[in-house]
């Protein structure tokens, strides 16, 4: 389980970096999917570490704004 859970989070860390050099939102979304189980497991501490859990939010802001960057460039 724990090698499931360092997957997860090197899975995303890689997409994550590639879909912010490539402004890709597909990258960026799959990023925010696969730390879901991470933040989910952080969302259950009671001290400052429960703020990561507000990350995929941030993934999904980025997400959303490649998106129309990418929707505005093709109707250009």
């Amino acid at each position: 389980m724990l090698l499931l859970w360092y997957a997860s989070l090197l899975v995303s860390i890689l997409t994550f970096i590639f879909g912010m050099i490539k402004r890709s939102w597909m990258l960026m979304l799959l990023s925010m999917l696969t730390f879901l189980p991470i933040s989910y497991y952080f969302y259950g501490s009671n001290n400052g570490w429960k703020f990561v859990a507000l990350t995929p939010i941030i993934m999904l802001l980025l997400t959303i704004v490649f998106w129309r960057l990418d929707h505005r460039a093709k109707t250009e």
